[in-house]
């Protein structure tokens, strides 16, 4: 019986040494970074969807109608007002002035015909040379050559209007569009040449809530109307450098829609906003005191669903969904699912999951507004 264990146990011992000779040492705690959740007060804002329009914006129509001889100015270009952009063909309108001059010369003519037969009959009428009569019909005569003449001056002048008119100039400063006619074409009144923007300084419109503007108006109010209270967040995610100014709210709210028509001012100095753009208007609306705000880079979404990694005194990890407010820059308001002191993983958040051992060691810091108490 002994000589028929020796090999079972021989087996066993070589199975064991095979084992501790193959195994791997565990492997050590996954590195992350954390940070404090803060308790602070920290302004509320709000984004609206708005439009960007030029500050004026004049769509170019000739005055008269001809055919457009030449386009001067460049499409897209800054013009200054007064700058040439079209010209129509100028023959007609130059012969109709001649003409019309030539009337007003005609009709000046007899006026002063008219005028000396008066002086010359006035002294005969006193010396019952000639008839009162005549005299009479004399003067009735200037009356009606100088009725000749004032309308003759006002053809001649509308004539020139005409004339000037043919000479199609930016009546603004600002950006030229592209042109809608070419040259050829038969133009007038009822037909968009061109369009010219001023775009510095720059509009914005967005419409906002009833609730929304009242916040808004209260806030706005409470700090004496300051300038600087807009922010443009553009369609690349990107903040645009300058503040914008409260220029105007519409004067009733749509009662179809619920909303008021707001508008926002910003200096463009590069002309990199352009009417018909779309960006996000922020304003605060107020302040929320005590909220909870970790860094934005905390937060992430699994199907639409906000979530935090947690690392408790443990040292493991707690998947933690959350309710998020409003943010501000790099931070994030959490309104529920945290509270102050909680270490939020803000590095290495993709490879963390629920229960997880992990190293946790502080990150670096995001700038913050101030803390509740603090000076």
């Amino acid at each position: 019986m002994l000589s028929k264990r020796i090999p079972v146990l021989i087996v066993m011992t070589t199975l064991f040494a095979s084992c501790g000779r193959n195994g791997r040492p565990p492997a050590p705690p996954l590195q992350v970074g954390i940070l404090p959740a803060v308790q602070m007060d920290v302004p509320l804002s709000h984004e609206w969807v708005g439009t960007l329009d030029g500050y004026v914006n004049a769509e170019i129509r000739p005055q008269v109608e001809g055919y457009l001889l030449r386009q001067v100015y460049k499409e897209g270009s800054s013009l200054r007002q007064g700058d040439l952009l079209f010209e129509i063909d100028p023959r007609q309108f130059k012969a109709v002035a001649d003409q019309a001059r030539a009337t007003l010369a005609r009709d000046q003519a007899a006026l002063d015909k008219a005028r000396l037969d008066v002086e010359r009959y006035m002294p005969l009428v006193a010396e019952k040379a000639i008839s009162q009569q005549e005299l009479d019909n004399a003067q009735a005569s200037l009356r009606q050559a100088q009725a000749n003449v004032d309308a003759s001056k006002a053809a001649y002048d509308k004539a020139l209007l005409n004339l000037q008119w043919t000479r199609i100039v930016s009546p603004i400063d600002g950006i030229a569009g592209i042109a809608k006619v070419q040259v050829g074409d038969l133009v007038n009144g009822q037909r968009v040449m061109t369009t010219v923007s001023t775009v510095d300084p720059i509009k914005v419109f967005f419409s906002a809530n009833e609730q929304e503007y009242m916040g808004w108006a209260r806030n706005w109010a409470a700090k004496g109307g300051d300038k600087g209270s807009l922010t443009l967040v553009l369609s690349n995610g990107s903040t645009y450098p300058l503040k914008g100014d409260t220029f105007l709210a519409d004067r009733n709210m749509d009662v179809k829609t619920g909303t008021i028509m707001l508008a926002g001012l910003f200096s463009n100095p590069q002309h990199l906003l352009r009417p018909g753009q779309f960006a996000k208007v922020m304003a605060d609306i107020g302040l929320q005191k005590g909220a909870i705000v970790v860094p934005q880079r905390a937060v992430w979404e699994v199907q639409g669903n906000p979530q935090v990694a947690v690392v408790g005194p443990d040292n493991k990890v707690d998947i933690r969904p959350v309710t998020v407010g409003s943010r501000m820059g790099s931070l994030q308001v959490i309104e529920k699912g945290l509270k102050a002191g909680d270490r939020v993983v803000v590095e290495g958040t993709q490879k963390v999951s629920a229960g997880l051992l992990v190293n946790a060691t502080p990150a670096s810091s995001t700038p913050s507004p101030q803390p509740v108490g603090s000076k």
